[in-house]
């Protein structure tokens, strides 16, 4: 969070409504509103949260980070003190 007046307070929210809206809401009409919740549940839970590139982690999807990651881990035991 930024502080009262910063431009930065709603960028995260900002930039996946903008995601939504351009991949998902623009493109499809819905039937019913069960009909948009599945369909924004979907592309939450489906793309956006697992496949998505992040550039806080070096422009890789969530899986792709976990991969490397659990790939790392099992090369480099952790020592314990």
């Amino acid at each position: 969070m930024g502080s009262i007046g910063d431009c930065y307070d709603n960028a995260l929210c900002e930039s996946f409504f903008a995601s939504l809206e351009c991949e998902l809401l623009d493109r499809t009409t819905f039937r019913t509103k069960h009909d948009a919740r599945m369909d924004v549940f979907s592309f939450i839970e489906n793309w956006y949260n697992p496949h998505r590139l992040h550039s806080s982690i070096g422009y890789l999807s969530p899986i792709q980070y976990e991969m490397k990651f659990s790939q790392f881990s099992q090369h480099k035991p952790l020592s314990v003190y």
